[in-house]
């Protein structure tokens, strides 16, 4: 066996992230504090970096600024109301959907043990035409590969890997994300990777509500059985993260569906967090977060990946952390879109934002997220990341991430 180690942040809870490579199954091991129709874009072949902004709360007040609150009333929208529960309207005409629209102000105690666990997964399941529809350019279906549970405690196995929970129109949603460095801010990132569909519906709707992430979530894996006496620390180890600010592409605003549709290939986010309580960055507090890699390399000149996260659909219930190993394919939903990555894997919803990653000069970095899978569960689809994802990152970055 030879480990590759990685250098960790420094500051309180400074650990190690190792990369174990064993023969040919290259197994890719976190151990550390290390988841209507549609319209293309008009402007260019690939979708632009879109970002939104957020409402904060202080001392139980909203503050938003003018630009932003000058939105809100667009839509008849007062954010204090929003606040105490005015979010839980979905009507159509309200749904905020523009880039500039988006709005989360924290609402202290909503993310409850209990509505965490009640969270359903937000899964976007391919059709058999669907998969079909591009097959000359995609390579043939991969063989399914058993998701492996990952080592518990979470906080010392994988602890960048987490839960992100959201309300939707039809309720509690919940999907998985991880801690990425922030390159203009070193050792102190609050950005987390996830996939559009966690953040915005796509073509036929908005922004997603209440966004929050969970490092490290049920850091025991404890079972359902038991997770009622499970203490805070062992369910949320590190808090609870708000989303102040979010981000996703226009190809996924514009083209996602719940098949993923022709947003599928545009199909990730970056999330800006704060803590519910505290002023550490997420980084320091969880103590390491993943490079990003945005060079976007063919599924032949990849290598092995691994995709972690917290499936939630039957038979899994989204309590324990998992992981799938495999050599990716390409696979492709139309010939005018972008190819994506495809894995073998029996990870179901729930596991959507999950981060994939692969061995790069050494070091374990993110190559792409969960996006969409088939509804027997036996594989896995997840963008590659080039210079359009590159560039949502970097502003999200320059313009937020010192905040």
């Amino acid at each position: 066996m030879r480990s590759i180690r990685m250098s960790a942040p420094r500051g309180r809870g400074r650990r190690r992230t190792v990369l174990a490579v064993t023969g040919l199954v290259a197994a890719l091991v976190l151990t550390t504090t290390a988841c209507g129709g549609s319209e293309k874009d008009k402007a260019s072949d690939k979708p632009d970096a879109t970002t939104s902004q957020a409402a904060d709360s202080d001392g139980g007040s909203v503050r938003v600024p003018s630009d932003i609150a000058d939105r809100l009333k667009e839509h008849g929208i007062d954010v204090d109301k929003w606040k105490n529960g005015g979010w839980q309207n979905w009507d159509k005409d309200k749904w905020l959907s523009e880039a500039e629209d988006f709005v989360n102000p924290v609402i202290e105690g909503l993310w409850k043990p209990d509505r965490m666990q009640s969270a359903k997964e937000a899964d976007k399941h391919v059709t058999t035409k669907d998969a079909s529809a591009a097959q000359g350019l995609s390579d043939p279906e991969p063989a399914p590969v058993r998701a492996e549970a990952e080592k518990t405690p979470y906080h010392e196995n994988a602890a960048p890997v987490g839960k992100v929970f959201f309300d939707s129109p039809e309720g509690p949603a919940v999907c998985s994300g991880t801690v990425v460095k922030d390159v203009n801010h070193p050792g102190k990132s609050n950005l987390v990777w996830t996939a559009g569909h966690c953040v915005h519906a796509g073509g036929n709707g908005g922004w997603f509500r209440n966004l929050v992430f969970v490092p490290a979530y049920n850091d025991l894996g404890t079972s359902e059985g038991d997770l009622g006496n499970a203490s805070a620390s062992e369910i949320a180890p590190y808090g609870n993260w708000w989303a102040d600010w979010a981000s996703t592409s226009n190809g996924w605003i514009q083209g996602g569906s719940e098949t993923g549709g022709d947003g599928a290939a545009y199909d990730y986010a970056v999330l800006h967090v704060k803590p519910e309580q505290g002023s550490k960055s997420l980084e320091e507090t969880v103590g390491a977060a993943l490079d990003v890699d945005f060079s976007a390399p063919s599924a032949a000149e990849a290598g092995r990946m691994g995709a972690w996260g917290y499936p939630a659909a039957p038979p899994y219930n989204g309590l324990q952390m998992f992981k799938c190993l495999d050599a990716p394919g390409r696979f492709s939903l139309a010939s005018d879109l972008p190819s994506m990555y495809r894995i073998g894997c029996t990870m179901t919803g729930g596991s959507s934002g999950g981060g994939w990653f692969r061995v790069r000069d050494g070091e374990t970095v993110l190559v792409s997220n969960t996006s969409i899978g088939p509804t027997d569960n036996t594989w896995l689809a997840g963008p590659q990341l080039g210079e359009d994802a590159e560039a949502l990152y970097q502003n999200m970055s320059k313009t937020y991430g010192g905040q």
